[in-house]
């Protein structure tokens, strides 16, 4: 089954959406599944994971009951508050939904990331880690070291890597973001995500050759079992198309890539981390 490993829908009427303001006109309307659906089947592509793009549980809900009303919608990655106390009840609320797959980090809107090596975070992730609970791990470049030292913590974390860790695409800078990433991939239970690359990248004069040396060291270091393929779409919107976004992600890929290895990518890892 070909699975599309990251995208998101919301609706602005929620009104949990910070981020998108009305400034942000491609993103400041709904996306929901009909919006997307076209596309999926323009690629073959069955189904998606879908992913949080508020910090709140009721986006999370909202969510898993689009699920409910969606074939497309293969697993929901959700959002639990790690600094309440009770975030082992409202994981326990949510597990009981068939779609809930597991729950995103967002590193990246942390003004202080380290403050995920503190007790309260790392005892929560070290229950999660024992449970193999999926994990996203969203974060910035920048922020990589703060994952290193949280992987060396809690090394048994079952964790995912968005959009290769948002290297700086749009300098062209490789380093340190190469090294990071090689250690991160030390741990055999953290996978990556070719996903959310464009939007790293100049929005209006990318070139496909500008992801190929990220996306070749990704598969490098974490091998052709650990990576999937995401579309971040909507956000993608910003700097390309989803077409754009495939296109990109196979201009990238070795020649003459076996068949079993484009189904590892587009979908059969997917489901080995979530479990689905």
């Amino acid at each position: 089954m070909r699975l599309d490993a990251h995208q998101h829908y919301w609706k602005i009427s929620r009104g949990d959406y910070g981020w998108i303001t009305p400034e942000i006109t491609t993103l400041y309307k709904d996306f929901l599944p009909n919006d997307l659906i076209p596309h999926l089947r323009d690629h073959h592509i069955e189904q998606t994971i879908l992913v949080q793009a508020a910090p709140t549980i009721e986006e999370t809900e909202f969510l898993l009951d689009l699920s409910n009303k969606s074939e497309s919608i293969a697993g929901v990655v959700g959002w639990i508050d790690l600094e309440d106390s009770n975030y082992r009840a409202q994981f326990d609320r949510f597990k009981k939904h068939p779609k809930f797959v597991g729950f995103r980090l967002m590193i990246q809107d942390i003004v202080d990331e380290t403050i995920v090596l503190q007790e309260r975070y790392l005892e929560a992730l070290r229950y999660f880690a024992d449970k193999e609970v999926p994990i996203d791990l969203l974060c910035v470049h920048h922020q990589l070291p703060t994952v290193i030292r949280l992987l060396e913590k809690v090394p048994n974390l079952r964790g995912v890597v968005n959009h290769i860790g948002k290297p700086h695409i749009d300098g062209k800078v490789m380093e340190p973001w190469k090294s990071d990433m090689r250690q991160i991939a030390k741990y055999k239970n953290i996978y990556c995500k070719l996903s959310g690359m464009v939007t790293e990248a100049d929005h209006k004069s990318w070139q496909k050759d500008d992801f190929v040396a990220y996306i070749r060291h990704v598969l490098d270091i974490f091998g052709m079992d650990r990576v999937m393929f995401g579309s971040d779409w909507p956000v993608c919107l910003l700097a390309g198309s989803y077409d754009d976004v495939v296109h990109v992600f196979e201009h990238a890929l070795p020649k003459n890539l076996p068949k079993s290895d484009h189904q590892k990518l587009f979908g059969e890892n997917a489901q080995k981390f979530y479990k689905l």
